[in-house]
């Protein structure tokens, strides 16, 4: 039984004082007397609690901002983009002059039902959190998949090239392929490069296109770390299973693909897909804030905020070292990959069907019998000095093969 009922009772049935009733129950003799006034005019309704909340709220929100920051998520989300509190409160400040808290954002959002709840995350407190101090000192890299509408010509999807800014998370270079290959990569790279200077690093994980470390030795150098080592440039990459260590690519990413998804009719060949790519590319570096940057700033004020990093580490003394286990053909040779390029070395017609061992120092090689240890040959690679051939595309439908960036068509690309 609740206490009004019981001081109510008291009061009106076994006929006992206010004051008596009020010193017994340890109320107040002024809220009894306006409990007993309440109960003679609505019955059994005044043993119902009340609500506490104002009649008026000057702090209130007003309502017409209300419904901007309601319409500002609407727009964002049926767009593509990213519509969360930060993001709203950004909008809101440089395109409506509206000064509002991220948290008063987000109660807006959870008061009208337009927050989806998530189950628990990892806390954010958990991971260790870097980011390059100039721009240009460390570019990320990723490719991810993407489905096309021509499910017909395009079963499996095409895939999408990415450098991004480390620090200021400008993006660099967007560019759709069939497949990326090895030769993508580079022509990627070179391009952005040409455009904003060469990086001091770059942060990749380890799929083959980026770093041979883990295939062995079988295939030398892949022509990103060649190209990368000639220049001075630090290449860095992830531990295996540590997605998190290129955590900004791999988070736009799922911006930009959750971008494309909203658009209307999506992709259907790979031009109409950089079509899309190149739109998104000049949103999200000029047109929108990034809640991770000071200030919220674009990506691209980021960028051009402070001087770039370039190359400047020395990496002649970091050789290449492998050891391989071929046997001689019927002609006398043994093959070798350098540089994405296969390269067939001479031993001798004499020497067919010889096992042996070859040892590789960049471009220092030694073949050794491998029974009995006598050297068959001492030589230096002389690879051509002019730049390797693409390495052969699986040829799309029709006209498909092309592959575009930012700008328009590259030569030479797969």
């Amino acid at each position: 039984m609740s206490k009004a009922r019981l001081v109510i009772t008291a009061v009106t049935v076994e006929k006992r004082s206010v004051a008596e009733v009020a010193a017994d129950y340890r109320v107040s003799r002024s809220w009894l007397y306006e409990l007993l006034a309440r109960y003679r005019d609505e019955g059994e309704a005044a043993f119902e609690p009340r609500s506490r909340r104002p009649r008026t709220s000057p702090q209130a929100t007003a309502v017409a901002t209300v419904a901007l920051v309601l319409d500002l998520r609407k727009q964002l989300t049926d767009s593509g983009h990213d519509a969360g509190a930060e993001t709203i409160c950004w909008h809101l400040t440089h395109h409506h002059g509206v000064d509002l808290s991220r948290a008063t954002v987000h109660r807006i959002l959870t008061r009208h039902g337009t927050i989806t709840p998530e189950p628990k995350k990892r806390p954010k407190s958990s991971y260790i959190r870097f980011e390059a101090d100039q721009p240009n000192e460390t570019w990320q890299s990723d490719f991810t998949h993407y489905p096309l509408a021509d499910t017909p010509r395009f079963p499996h999807g095409v895939e999408v090239l990415t450098w991004l800014d480390d620090h200021s998370r400008y993006a660099l270079h967007i560019s759709a392929h069939l497949r990326v290959s090895a030769t993508d990569v580079l022509a990627g790279f070179t391009k952005a490069a040409g455009q904003h200077g060469y990086p001091a690093s770059t942060l990749t994980d380890n799929g083959m296109v980026y770093t041979v470390r883990f295939a062995g030795g079988k295939g030398g150098r892949s022509k990103l770390e060649n190209e990368l080592r000639r220049l001075g440039i630090v290449q860095k990459n992830s531990r295996p299973a540590h997605p998190t260590t290129c955590g900004k690519v791999e988070r736009f990413q799922q911006t930009m693909k959750k971008w494309l998804r909203a658009q209307q009719p999506q992709p259907a060949t790979i031009a109409d897909l950089q079509t899309l790519l190149d739109r998104f590319r000049h949103e999200y570096n000029h047109e929108r804030g990034h809640r991770s940057l000071k200030h919220r700033a674009t990506p691209a004020a980021a960028y051009i905020a402070r001087p770039k990093a370039t190359p400047s580490s020395d990496r002649s003394h970091e050789t290449h070292d492998r050891v391989r286990t071929d046997r001689i053909d019927q002609v006398g040779t043994v093959t070798l990959r350098h540089n994405g390029r296969l390269h067939h070395i001479g031993v001798g017609r004499t020497h067919a069907g010889t096992y042996v061992r070859l040892l590789v120092q960049d471009l220092d090689i030694t073949i050794i019998n491998a029974t009995t240890g006598e050297i068959l040959r001492e030589l230096i690679l002389d690879p051509p000095a002019t730049t390797n051939p693409p390495e052969p595309p699986r040829a799309p439908p029709e006209n498909e093969q092309q592959t575009y960036d930012s700008v328009g068509p590259l030569s030479g690309m797969s």
